[in-house]
């Protein structure tokens, strides 16, 4: 949902752990960017009318047998070319140089010594410090190439073509750890493809709202609106564009944070006045999950059963003809590898729901092209409260993936008051915003114990605090020992037949965020 005017970057994947981070780099800079498999046809490119192109880094060698290769036409079509680390060893290739694989491999910090601080490099230093992974290095420069940085075991960090507008770098500009790397896509931005800056949050807000209007006509969408951060935007958005159009359908399954769907009714009911039709199926659910452990099982069993209620609920609209779903960007490039196959799956998708295919309803996604970041700062400009823009992110099945082993009413419950004292005490500190996540899990061991001169034997909870940017990497916070002394008794205190609290010092990976 990008205007056709908005100054584009297209970035082939070549299947780069990085290929994100290029983009968000990119978006930093108020300039919109797409994410595209090498493969994509040349025509499809030309229907995008980029800027620029960005070539990912890869695992693959240039030379190797079946060496992803795009269409050679990209150099063609007079816009310019950025190659980072694979990028640049494929352009070498392509343009009559020769790359090799090298005995001393590149991996890690490293002294960037730029040779020409111009055009890519322009107002840098002669040293810069950047980030290397890699084995093979371009060693020979194709005709019309220049070399513009160097480092100690890369003779040729980075080159250009200034005619034809084709730049490469070695190394990668888009980690962190180049602490100069925005610089340098800001130079490749403005001062070689000469975008405009013109895509931010509120324009972003008022072309979706254009092109909502225009999808939707006179039609009607319904919801599902869990009251996370994604789908609160996606209500506040859709909202804005075609007001009592919309009807937001929230199912209370059961397994939800304290207090949620008071919360969600108070926000959306009475605050922004929109449509809202609350159904609490906890019964349902539970009943679906009782005896169940295994937590394929349980995402499964939820998503069958929301898609069940949320459309009986929705056939009570009467005629309606979209459904608007919070899709976010990861969700659309993870869908697909850059070659075009399957990913290895670690474990289903937390968005729980999906389209019904018997409902027959037309999807609309205003987020789609969109990062979590974005969307929280879309959120700000259509003045949704800090506490639902800013909260921590919560699993679609809920507390189902947090309860180790069988889920019931009672442990949902133990499991809820135990959560709010985490978030509670959290806030207190002034630490909640500043975690990507924090929660209590409730594991399925109990231990012994001793309250009042009493054994006892009782529920173990574990308490998890992680700090990320994106959710794909994470560590684990070093949360000061007097909150994690507050959190732990209160939870002993308040919260019956809890015996003992544990904290997760372990970052993903090897662990992930959430334990289920």
């Amino acid at each position: 949902m990008t205007n056709a005017k908005t100054d584009t970057i297209v970035i082939l994947d070549f299947g780069s752990q990085y290929t994100q981070l290029i983009a968000r780099r990119v978006r930093e800079q108020n300039i919109f960017s797409l994410i595209h498999p090498y493969s994509i046809s040349l025509g499809e490119i030309r229907k995008v009318e980029p800027k620029g192109i960005i070539l990912s880094g890869s695992p693959c060698n240039v030379y190797q047998k079946n060496a992803p290769i795009p269409d050679p036409g990209i150099f063609s079509l007079g816009v310019p070319i950025l190659g980072i680390c694979y990028g640049l060893q494929l352009i070498g290739h392509l343009f009559q140089g020769t790359v090799k694989n090298v005995k001393k491999r590149e991996y890690g910090p490293a002294c960037l010594k730029v040779d020409r601080n111009e055009d890519l490099f322009h107002g840098l230093p002669k040293e810069i410090d950047c980030w290397m992974s890699h084995g093979d290095q371009v060693i020979k420069l194709g005709k019309d190439f220049d070399r513009i940085a160097h480092t100690r075991t890369s003779p040729i960090a980075g080159f250009r073509d200034t005619k034809r507008r084709i730049y490469g770098v070695q190394f990668h500009p888009e980690v962190t750890h180049t602490p100069l790397g925005h610089k340098i896509f800001h130079n490749f931005l403005y001062r070689i493809c000469r975008v405009k800056r013109e895509w931010t949050p509120r324009s972003f807000v008022r072309e979706s709202i254009r092109s909502i209007c225009k999808q939707v006509g006179t039609g009607r969408v319904v919801l599902g609106l869990s009251g996370g951060v994604d789908s609160s935007v996606t209500a506040a958005l859709l909202h804005r564009a075609i007001g009592s159009e919309l009807t937001c359908i929230f199912v209370d399954n059961g397994l939800l944070r304290l207090g949620e769907r008071e919360r969600v009714r108070r926000t959306f009911r009475e605050h922004f006045r929109m449509k809202l039709r609350i159904v609490d199926a906890s019964k349902e659910f539970l009943k679906a999950l009782r005896g169940v452990e295994d937590p394929e099982r349980k995402r499964k069993i939820i998503g069958r059963t929301f898609v069940r209620v949320f459309e009986q609920e929705a056939k009570k609209l009467g005629r309606v003809s979209f459904l608007g779903q919070g899709t976010l960007y990861p969700d659309v490039i993870e869908s697909v590898s850059f070659h075009g196959g399957p990913t290895q799956t670690i474990k289903s998708h937390h968005n729980v729901g999906g389209l019904p295919r018997k409902m027959r309803l037309k999807l609309i996604e205003p987020l789609r092209e969109l990062f979590k970041d974005e969307v929280r700062r879309i959120g700000r400009t259509l003045r949704l409260p800090k506490e639902v823009v800013d909260r921590q992110p919560f699993p679609g099945p809920g507390l189902a993936v947090r309860i180790l082993g069988s889920v019931t009413k009672e442990r949902c419950d133990l499991l809820r008051q135990a959560d709010w004292i985490v978030i509670d005490e959290m806030k207190k500190a002034g630490l909640y915003y500043r975690l990507w996540q924090s929660f209590a899990v409730l594991l399925p061991v109990k231990s012994v114990g001793v309250m009042g001169d009493e054994r006892t034997y009782e529920h173990v909870i574990a308490i998890r605090a992680v700090t990320s940017q994106d959710a794909m990497t994470a560590d684990w916070a070093r949360i000061p020992n007097d909150v994690l002394s507050r959190i732990s008794n209160r939870i002993m205190n308040e919260v019956h037949r809890v015996n003992r609290v544990c904290y997760d010092i372990s970052s993903k990976p090897p662990a992930t965020i959430e334990w289920e």
